[in-house]
């Protein structure tokens, strides 16, 4: 089999290393004839590169789903994991290639795989790179809303710390927990950083504590800027008690979803009010 450049390499599958092989150069620049070429001439396609990079890595780096296919085909090891930790799947909710996702789950891929102190969730990978797709079919596959990273929390802080309303909108629905803390910082206090006054309102109606405090005892308010929208909206929610109207709003987000908004009139409103005071 040939290999990039002129650096030797030990034959075999993962374990065994090479510079970087063919067979990656074809997965990363999505060229599948060659790829195909080279597997039906008996290339291994679990041979590990430098940083412990197999071909599915770099095939799924590159949101190649035709190669992914291909390897997956041959035998590649769904669950590989590079020096980092990464699975392939991360690395292609990395780059918001939903049908790479589909094709990895399908394949056995796990939504969960072991964290470790260099890795972040799947699930962490598509709120960082926004892809609500990803994130909704993860969540679909049982990918875990609570799953910890050091660095950041849980995929909702992603979510919020990336300004990718669109993906908070999703974790929420899913029931992640919208006060969920990382050194005392909630969602909310990264929502108000990223002056996002619509992420900020839903995670409101979704029941976030607008006087939580951080480790450096401030309120998510304080993150505002003076006069903004954001800190406008989170005044508003400082300064004017909630009408039961809101209240009953807030009681249905909670229970059903964002959705369940469009078919508010047709809920029995007093008994949601009293339903969420005795709940509280």
């Amino acid at each position: 089999m040939e290999i990039g450049g002129s650096a030797s390499y030990y034959c075999g599958d993962i374990g065994c290393w090479a510079e970087r092989t063919e067979v990656h150069k074809a997965a990363s620049l999505g060229r599948a004839s060659d790829l195909q070429r080279l597997i039906l001439n008996g290339a291994s396609v679990n041979m590990v590169a430098v940083d412990s990079i197999t071909p599915l890595h770099e095939a799924c780096l590159g949101g190649q789903a035709q190669c992914v296919r291909l390897l997956l085909d041959a035998g590649a090891q769904v669950d590989a994991r590079n020096v980092d930790g990464s699975t392939p799947l991360c690395d292609a909710c990395s780059a918001g290639s939903l049908e790479c996702v589909k094709l990895l789950l399908e394949h056995g891929a796990k939504a969960n795989p072991a964290l470790t102190s260099r890795t972040a969730s799947p699930l962490h990978e598509a709120c960082m790179g926004g892809s609500s797709d990803c994130v909704e079919l993860l969540v679909a596959m049982g990918a875990c809303l609570e799953a910890y990273d050091l660095y950041y929390g849980t995929p909702l802080h992603v979510a919020c710390v990336h300004k990718h309303t669109d993906c908070v909108k999703v974790l929420l629905n899913a029931g992640a927990k919208v006060n969920a803390a990382r050194l005392h910082e909630t969602p909310l206090h990264h929502a108000a950083k990223s002056m996002r006054a619509e992420m900020i309102q839903v995670l409101v109606e979704f029941g976030a504590n607008i006087y939580a405090r951080d480790q450096h005892n401030k309120k998510p308010v304080d993150y505002t800027a003076p006069g903004s929208p954001s800190a406008a909206c989170l005044l508003l929610y400082e300064t004017t008690p909630m009408s039961l109207q809101q209240l009953s709003r807030l009681a249905v987000r909670r229970k059903l979803g964002t959705a369940a908004l469009k078919v508010i009139g047709q809920l029995d409103i007093p008994k949601l009010i009293i339903n969420y005071l005795c709940y509280q």
